[in-house]
């Protein structure tokens, strides 16, 4: 009895049921309120689907071509190649026919598994994950058990993903003295022709070479094709079967057939369970990075949730930015944003610097493309685009007008690259790549003001609050643009390289104003309207220009009532929490702490969308806001001025017990946060 009683306690603080912090679970599958959740390796994300044994979506990163709007590069969709059509007795297996369906993703080692039930007959339950050591393999198991005598068949589908073109389709089964192996393959191009991607897939059996299933190629139709096997088991016999698939495109390869192939016979010859021990043991790695609430088990379940989808969706070593619905789908097309290193960077820096290290590289390996659109806009230095993909170039349609105006990107990008030397105080990246970007981006900003008798100013631009377009001297932009001089010029001084003393005016002399009210103005033609999301309080955190409490929470108290509750994006609000854990209000820190995520959600797998009543998940962007509101916010970890983490003792939600971040830079550090 008195263990019950401490169950409740521990599993139902503030009558809350008891959540796994691992573990989201889906029962009762109802495909009209149903949004995929994705396993990604940082090469490809496989979204869930509702129907048994299905994928919703399959993303390759970093393949793009001019399909959809605008006459952009835009994201593709990957070959589908986990899909299995599974009939028993001849019946075919669907939704409407099976019971006790449930579904789940583990975030602890990125695996979804799904069970069911059908009829009487037997049970089928099956697992995938994207292998993390293996970036362009997935892996599937299936295990059907018998409760009757029963005779099931199993068909892989390969077909065109939308758009794709001229499609090869290949068949063998290659025969080594010790293995037979079945490779179902096809191979076509991007609808301009510009990319070739091709997929792999294999059945793996249980049984020795001479005794496995006898696998039958079945032409379906001019874009798809598959392979089937038969199996008979007897009452109570379980039998499981694997499906190996890689996917790979010539934007990583010349031969993407060629390599999709060996990779998939490759992962065929080694031990199944050794693969997901390996890939387990990757993912243990990745999560030394961690964040622990005690008090909350629905918000530590929702923050592994986000943090376990900006990891999966990154990788170490990569030329890949994260898009803002990172490998979840074609949102956004793919394009690389400010999003990624305002609200996704710092997470990844501070648990992951060498994969943090893969977004400043991707901006430095682009700087020449920055370069030549700022010449062709007739400024000096580097101008980054506003959306990024292969090469660098302004990928933003050009109807938006934040292609052509929203310039604080430039700002952006050197903000990253600054934090990432001051974190990791790795000089040499400092003088061969962090410099250069840093450089070409003061330079930038030096040829972009304009200046009026004595102080300088920034016109005609696209706010970080999108609803003001075409407006001078937006605060964000302008803070942006003086943090960016200042940087290049600490820069300077460290590798001892001569201070730029335009640069140093320019910073001391931007303009800024306040309204009558004393609230910092957002632009020059501010009057008191709704904005899109935070650009003033920005300036608060995490530029940290506004560094006056009393000033902190004025803008905030001001432009808090400016944000409608429709159509804002999710990171606005995180800002807003993190900014009054600083101040010591943790019950209106946790207000907007919940209100940044929880009205974005999506069934069943809590996904996160962009807006409220949204449906362009998963929002990363959104996430990493989030996720820096607990990390900088409540558990009050940042870099100090003097770029030594420190701690400082925010204010936690009031039913909080505790907070603590594991594995804090390479000393792997840990600090906690108690009331």
């Amino acid at each position: 009895m008195q263990l019950i009683f401490l169950f409740i306690i521990f599993c139902f603080p503030n009558f809350l049921w008891c959540q796994d912090p691992w573990i989201i679970e889906a029962q009762k599958i109802n495909p009209d309120k149903y949004t995929g959740i994705t396993v990604s390796n940082g090469v490809i994300g496989v979204v869930s689907s509702p129907e048994p044994l299905k994928v919703g979506n399959v993303i390759l990163a970093g393949v793009y071509d001019q399909y959809g709007r605008g006459r952009t590069s835009n994201f593709l969709s990957g070959f589908n190649l986990l899909n299995i059509n599974l009939s028993i007795n001849k019946q075919d297996i669907q939704l409407y026919n099976i019971d006790n369906y449930t579904q789940q993703l583990n975030m602890k080692n990125a695996t979804f598994t799904g069970i069911f039930d059908y009829k009487d007959v037997a049970t089928i339950e099956y697992s995938y994950f994207a292998v993390r050591n293996l970036p362009n393999n997935v892996v599937l198991h299936v295990t059907v058990k018998a409760k009757k005598k029963l005779t099931f068949s199993a068909e892989n589908i390969l077909k065109l993903p939308p758009g794709f073109k001229e499609g090869k389709e290949f068949f063998s089964e290659i025969t080594a003295p010790h293995a037979k192996i079945p490779l179902l393959s096809t191979i076509a191009k991007s609808p301009t022709g510009a990319v070739s991607t091709a997929a792999s897939t294999s059945f793996k059996f249980p049984e020795k070479q001479e005794s496995i299933p006898e696998i039958i190629h079945t032409d379906i139709n001019e874009d798809s094709h598959g392979m089937k096997f038969t199996k008979t088991l007897s009452p109570s016999e379980s039998y499981t079967f694997s499906l190996i698939g890689t996917v790979i495109s010539s934007s990583q390869v010349k031969d993407p057939l060629n390599y999709a192939e060996r990779l998939s016979i490759y992962t065929y010859l080694q031990d199944q369970a050794s693969v997901k021990e390996r890939h387990d043991a990757e993912w243990k790695n990745i999560w030394t990075g961690d964040i622990e609430i005690e008090g909350d088990p629905q918000a530590q379940q929702d923050i592994h949730n986000m943090l376990y989808h900006l990891y999966s969706f990154s990788r170490e070593g990569s030329d890949n930015s994260l898009s803002p619905v990172g490998l979840s789908g074609i949102g956004y097309n793919g394009h690389v944003f400010w999003d990624t290193e305002l609200f996704m960077f710092k997470p990844l820096l501070f648990f992951k610097p060498e994969v943090a290290k893969s977004l400043v590289d991707y901006r430095f390996n682009r700087l020449k493309a920055a370069e030549e659109n700022a010449r062709i806009y007739g400024y000096k230095g580097a101008m980054y685009p506003w959306e990024s993909a292969v090469s660098g170039e302004e990928e933003t349609p050009v109807w938006a007008l934040t292609g052509t105006y929203e310039h604080h990107i430039t700002g952006d990008v050197a903000f990253a690259a600054w934090y990432y030397y001051r974190f990791t105080k790795d000089l040499d990246w400092l003088k061969e790549k962090g410099w250069p970007i840093l450089k070409k981006t003061a330079e930038f900003w030096q040829s972009r003001v304009e200046k009026k008798e004595d102080k300088y100013h920034i016109l005609n631009v696209v706010a970080a609050d999108e609803w003001a377009e075409n407006v001078d001297n937006n605060a964000y932009t302008n803070a942006i643009a003086r943090l960016n001089l200042e940087y290049a010029n600490e820069a300077a001084k460290l590798l001892k390289l001569p201070v730029n003393k335009d640069w140093d005016d320019i910073a001391k002399n931007i303009i800024f104003s306040k309204m009558e009210n004393g609230v910092t103005r957002e632009h020059d033609s501010y009057t008191g309207q709704n904005i899109k999301q935070a650009d003033v309080n920005l300036l608060a955190y995490p530029l940290e220009l506004i560094k006056d409490k009393g000033q902190i929470n004025k803008d905030l108290q001001y432009y808090q009532h400016k944000v409608p509750q429709e159509k804002t994006p999710a990171m606005t609000k995180s800002v807003f929490a993190l900014l009054y854990s600083r101040l010591g209000n943790g019950k209106e820190a946790y207000k907007w702490f919940k209100e940044s995520y929880e009205p974005n959600l999506l069934p069943p797998f809590r996904v996160l969308a962009e807006t409220s009543g949204g449906d362009n998940p998963y929002f990363i962007t959104g996430a990493g806001g989030t996720l820096q509101a607990v990390i900088m916010g409540f558990a009050g970890v940042d870099l100090g001025a003097d770029s030594k983490i420190k701690q400082s003792k925010n204010a936690l939600p009031p039913h909080w017990k505790k907070i603590t971040v594991k594995g804090i830079g390479k000393e792997k550090l840990t600090f906690s946060n108690t009331q």
